[in-house]
C-alpha cells in the first residue's frame, strides 16, 4: 500500500474525530448557556484567555462556537489586551501646577468655617501670617472643592452647630449619678448632684446625700445661684432631665435668679451629652477602680478627680485675629489643644 494513502487516511480519521469533538462541545455549551438564568459574568483573566484563542481561531469560525459572549465582544477584549500592552499612562508625568498641600487646605477650610464673614482676601492675609502665600483664586478653588460658599452667602446662613457654639457661654447642665459606698451597714447608695458649664467644661459637685429630698434640693438651688461665686452666675439656661428630684420648688428658685431651667424630653440623654460624658469619665477613671468606705472617702475621691479633670480638660481658644505680618521669630507657637502651630496672632 502507498504510504501517502495511509498517511492521508490517518489524518482524515483524526480530523473527523476532532470535528466531532468540537461539535459535541459546542452543542453542550449551547445547552448549558440556555439553562443559565442570569448572564455569565467573566473575570478579566477569563476574558483575556478567550480573546487570545479567538484571535487565532478567526472571526468566521468563532461565530459557530462562541457561546459565552458575542464574537464582537470577544474581539473587543482582544483589542483591549493589545492596547494594555502599550499603555504607559500609569508612569506618565502630567504637566501643570502641583496640588495644594493637604495641611494648607485644612487651614483654609477651617478658617472659612470658623469665621463666616471672612472673604478670600482676609483668609489670604491670615495664611501669610502663618508663612503660606496663596492667591485669592486658590483660596476660592479650595473652598469650592469642599462645598463652602463665598463669604456673603456664608454670613447669611447659620448651622445648628454654629448657633449652639455661639450660645455655649450661657448654657449649663446638671444631673445626678449614684455611687455604692461600703459602710458598717453594708452597701449604701449616695446620690451626687453636679453642675457643668458647657463652654469651659468647669464642673462643680453641688452636693452628696443619701436622701435628695425637696428641702435639700432647695438649698442646692440657693447655693448655685448665689451672686459672685455660684456656678450658675452668668448663665441663662440650665439643662436637666425629667428626674423627679428636680422639683418645682428647685426650678422656681433657679428661675428667680434669671436662669431658665429647661426640662429635656423623655429618654433623650444625648441632649445633655456633656453632663452624661462627665459621669462616664468619673466612673470609668476613678470610681470603678476604688472600693469606697464611707461618705468621706467618696468626697475625697471626687475632689481629687475634679482637680485632675480641670487640669486636663481641653479648652477651645476663641479670639479675634489681626492680619499683619510679624517676623518669623515673633510668631506664637501654640499647642494643638489651644489652636494651631505657627498661629496667626490674636488681638
Amino acid at each position: 500500500m502507498d504510504w501517502a494513502r495511509i498517511l492521508a487516511y490517518i489524518t482524515g480519521t483524526v480530523d473527523q474525530e476532532l470535528l466531532l469533538r468540537n461539535e459535541y462541545l459546542a452543542a453542550e455549551n449551547r445547552i448549558l448557556k440556555a439553562r443559565l438564568k442570569t448572564p455569565l459574568r467573566l473575570t478579566d483573566a477569563e476574558r483575556m484567555t478567550l480573546a487570545e484563542i479567538a484571535h487565532r481561531l478567526g472571526r468566521k469560525a468563532l461565530e459557530d462556537v462562541a457561546n459565552a459572549a458575542k464574537p464582537d465582544n470577544i474581539m473587543g477584549w482582544y483589542r483591549r489586551l493589545v492596547a494594555r500592552k502599550f499603555d504607559g499612562s500609569k508612569s506618565r508625568c502630567y504637566p501643570g501646577r502641583p496640588r495644594i498641600n493637604e495641611e494648607i487646605e485644612e487651614w483654609v477650610v477651617r478658617m472659612a468655617k470658623e469665621n463666616s464673614d471672612w472673604g478670600y482676601d482676609r483668609i489670604v492675609g491670615a495664611m501669610v501670617n502663618l508663612g503660606y502665600r496663596l492667591s485669592d483664586q486658590t483660596v476660592g478653588n479650595i473652598l469650592q472643592r469642599h462645598g463652602i460658599s463665598p463669604a456673603p452667602e456664608r454670613n447669611r446662613t447659620t448651622t445648628w452647630t454654629d448657633f449652639i457654639h455661639a450660645h455655649m457661654s450661657v448654657l449649663a447642665g446638671t444631673d445626678f449619678f449614684s455611687v455604692e459606698v461600703l459602710t458598717l451597714r453594708g452597701l449604701v447608695a449616695y446620690y451626687v448632684l453636679f453642675f457643668i458649664r458647657l463652654e469651659s467644661r468647669r464642673v462643680e459637685v453641688a452636693g452628696i446625700t443619701r436622701h435628695p429630698n425637696e428641702a435639700w434640693m432647695k438649698q442646692i438651688a440657693r447655693n448655685v445661684t448665689m451672686d459672685e461665686w455660684g456656678i450658675l452666675e452668668g448663665c441663662r439656661y440650665l439643662i436637666h432631665d425629667r428626674d423627679t428630684k428636680f422639683t418645682d420648688s428647685f426650678r422656681t428658685i433657679v428661675k428667680s435668679s434669671h436662669v431658665d431651667p429647661l426640662k429635656l424630653p423623655a429618654r433623650s440623654p444625648n441632649l445633655n451629652a456633656y453632663a452624661e460624658r462627665w459621669v462616664k469619665s468619673v466612673k470609668e477613671e476613678a470610681l470603678s477602680k476604688l472600693i469606697l468606705f464611707g461618705e468621706a472617702s467618696l468626697r475625697c475621691v471626687l475632689s481629687e478627680y475634679l482637680v485632675h479633670f480641670i487640669g486636663s480638660v481641653t479648652i477651645k481658644a476663641k479670639a479675634t485675629y489681626c492680619y499683619f505680618q510679624l517676623p518669623r521669630k515673633q510668631r506664637i507657637v501654640l499647642t494643638d489643644q489651644l489652636a494651631v502651630k505657627n498661629a496667626w496672632v490674636g488681638c
